[in-house]
């Protein structure tokens, strides 16, 4: 009789430590309504920026206003893109990996995107701080050809979703209300 407990007793003990291990492999991330509230609170304030940013540029870009001016409109302007680039990269990152297939992809996809933005709005404010107030038609040529170049990088980041399929994440971004 003992040994028949004792035999049972270490089944248990294996069982337990099995679902022990399960649980805690299972629980590392967020779900993917978390996971998916989570971003799209750190994205809502992004876009709203970005928002901005195209209407201050496209402003800036017709405005009566002096080559100097301009630069500094511009430069305050994309540095502040690229700072809320780098502050929504940062929280999607806090957010942690989705707890679905693929998780650890799907995040550090949005990472990765969200970083090449940052980058493309940090190159384009370099670009045109460094550009040449003297010369009117000179300056505006060069912010022309900075912006066209910011949109070719910003068009290339975009986040390939084509391999980052997961049903359960396309449901929570429809249904979490931080996504609407």
């Amino acid at each position: 009789m003992r040994t028949c407990r004792a035999a049972a007793a270490g089944k248990f003990t294996v069982v337990l430590a099995t679902l022990m291990m399960l649980v805690a492999c299972g629980s590392d991330g967020p779900s993917p309504r978390a996971w998916a509230a989570s971003v799209c609170s750190a994205l809502t304030p992004w876009r709203a920026e970005i928002s901005k940013l195209t209407n201050s540029t496209d402003q800036q870009m017709t405005a009566q206003t002096t080559p100097a001016q301009a630069k500094e409109n511009l430069v305050r302007l994309f540095g502040g893109a690229e700072q809320a680039s780098e502050t929504a990269r940062r929280k999607v990152e806090q957010a942690g990996v989705p707890e679905v297939e693929h998780g650890e992809e799907v995040s550090a996809g949005f990472r990765a995107s969200l970083a090449s933005m940052r980058d493309a709005y940090g190159r384009a404010r370099t670009t045109i701080d460094g550009l040449g107030t003297g010369e009117a038609s000179t300056f505006y040529e060069g912010v022309q050809a900075a912006v066209e170049t910011l949109q070719q990088e910003y068009d290339a980041s975009a986040l390939d979703t084509s391999r980052l399929d997961s049903e359960e994440l396309k449901r929570a971004f429809d249904e979490v209300p931080e996504c609407r």
